[in-house]
């Protein structure tokens, strides 16, 4: 039995890549910018190599690092979470998905107003927090709803629970979603319901639900399905490829359930890939700017790798790598940065070697399907020694 964890830490960047400039990202470092809070401990990330991999110019290096280390170079243009996994799991995208400084255009509005029934607010980019602040009232004198996006490619619906049940704005979102294909494809459409007295304060509540794009081509998942081996999931990657390649999932709310989840499935048989991400690091504290969160967040991670790595059997791969980066430190903006990420690959079967530099995120879907002996049907290089299987 052959069981590889995959796990995303959802913004972990490790450094800016060379046209970071590019999409708006000058001196931006997300492990930097961690590194300087005093709550940062991270020695068993440490230990695997973390300060060894190119690049990194924070933490003290290992003599002898446990894991196998990389750092990965994003080919596709974007810095955005779908991008970020789809590569990962073998998917160019050559062009970035689109985005809506100036807000959704009107065609777009009217066909969601007239088959929803309801009006729109806000329709801007805007912090997620901020906009249920400033529009909140307005939408339950109304019953509009607040449609706003940011830097990422995201059509984003807030609703009070008590004027639109979740069920009800996650038949809005699927609506969205066919509305937004073509020229106006992107990449998700999030559910944000929220609740709170009149007059605030408001809450997001965790009932977020995404609606992806179907990914456009094969990726890991689709041919380990097709082989007969196990595809599962833990939190948003479902959503992410819109269920595709995947034959058991299971969400959420948090980083420490998507831990507890993967513990979980450590104890159980299976033949195949667990596929996890842990999105509060870039959720909760990346796009919040709260450098201390962060290193929270990580911390806590790390304090559980012990107890993840000590449930792994002889034949078991573990994987840490990102999707892209989000500098909590970085004021420019509150949005994504476009960085390097780090790969590290943890086995009895797995020589502890430094790999330097990778050409593209899709070499971590290759290595999945090397592990099982299948050929990738994209373009993306194995990281293993033929010996290994």
């Amino acid at each position: 039995m052959k069981r590889v964890f995959l796990i995303v830490l959802d913004s972990f960047g490790i450094g800016e890549m060379r046209d970071a400039a590019a999409y708006g990202d000058v001196n931006v470092n997300t492990l930097r910018a961690v590194s300087h809070s005093p709550f940062l401990q991270i020695p068993n990330l440490q230990k695997m190599g973390l300060f060894n991999i190119d690049g990194v110019t924070v933490g003290e290096p290992v003599a002898d690092h446990t894991a196998l280390i990389a750092r990965m170079v994003e080919r596709s243009r974007g810095k955005d979470t779908t991008i970020g996994h789809w590569e990962i799991s073998g998917i160019y995208s050559a062009a970035p998905l689109p985005t809506y400084p100036e807000g959704f255009p009107r065609e777009v509005l009217d066909e969601f107003s007239k088959r929803t029934g309801r009006g729109v607010l806000c329709n801007k980019p805007y912090s997620g927090t901020k906009v249920i602040a400033d529009y909140g009232d307005e939408h339950l004198k109304t019953g509009d709803l607040i449609v706003y996006t940011s830097a990422d490619s995201v059509f984003q619906i807030a609703a009070h629970e008590s004027i639109v049940p979740p069920e009800t704005l996650y038949e809005y979102c699927r609506i969205a979603r066919e509305i937004l294909q073509g020229e106006h494809g992107v990449g998700r459409v999030i559910a944000r319901p929220f609740e709170g007295p009149v007059g605030g304060p408001y809450t997001r509540t965790s009932r977020r639900h995404d609606f992806s794009l179907e990914p456009t081509g094969i990726t890991m998942m689709d041919q380990l399905k097709e082989q007969g081996y196990d595809v599962i999931s833990v939190g948003k990657i479902y959503d992410i490829f819109a269920g595709k390649g995947i034959t058991e999932y299971v969400y959420t709310a948090n980083n420490g359930e998507g831990i507890e989840r993967t513990i979980e499935y450590l104890k159980k048989d299976f033949n195949g890939l667990c596929f996890i991400n842990l999105v509060d690091y870039d959720m909760l504290y990346g796009h919040r700017r709260d450098v201390d969160g962060y290193a929270k967040a990580l911390t806590y991670f790390d304090e559980k790798l012990p107890e993840i790595m000590s449930l792994m059997g002889p034949e078991d791969i573990l994987m840490i790598t990102a999707d892209h980066g989000c500098d909590p430190s970085y004021l420019a903006t509150t949005d994504h940065t476009r960085e390097y990420t780090p790969f590290l690959v943890y086995g009895k079967k797995v020589q502890p070697v430094n790999l330097g530099t990778r050409k593209t995120f899709a070499d971590i879907g290759a290595s999945v399907l090397q592990y099982f002996g299948i050929v990738p049907e994209f373009e993306g290089n194995g990281v293993f020694p033929a010996n290994l299987q």
